[in-house]
């Protein structure tokens, strides 16, 4: 799940990356673009065709809708490493938006043991959305048995 994405390419990226692992890509409104953006459609090569996208018009939307589901949030805020972390399927992954990162009111909503970390160098700021994104999904998808893949 993308929440409120800024930079159309990530989320074309992330798009490409959902068809390839069969992910769910949910979004998370206001969205920095509109997804027919040429960026986004061009990072996306029209994978949008072989995944699943719902949007939501906010956060509560989306926690009225899908909110009995489990919920992770991937934070450099976090303490624990995503790679010590037992996937389930069903499992939301929670990204924030590119400039600024999961905020302080999802992150609070949500059980602190479920809040992971990519680890990396002191001093570092974050990895790009759709690198993060892929370094978690497939780590998910390996923990699964990589369901569905080849």
């Amino acid at each position: 799940m993308l929440f409120e994405p800024e930079i159309p390419p990530n989320t074309g990226n992330i798009i490409r990356l959902s068809a390839n692992t069969g992910s769910h890509l949910h979004l998370i409104k206001p969205l920095g673009f509109d997804l027919d953006d040429k960026k986004m459609r061009r990072a996306g090569l029209d994978y949008h065709e072989f995944t699943g996208i719902s949007q939501y018009e906010g956060w509560q939307d989306f926690m009225h809708l899908q909110g009995e589901n489990r919920l992770l949030g991937i934070s450099t805020k976090a303490t624990m490493h995503y790679s010590e972390y037992h996937f389930e399927e069903g499992d939301f992954l929670i990204f924030g938006p590119e400039t600024r990162g999961l905020p302080d009111k999802i992150r609070e909503h949500l059980d602190p043991a479920n809040l992971l970390r990519i680890p990396m160098l002191p001093n570092s700021r974050s990895l790009n959305l759709s690198n993060a994104a892929a370094v978690v999904v497939y780590e998910a998808w390996r923990q699964l048995g990589f369901a569905k893949g080849n």
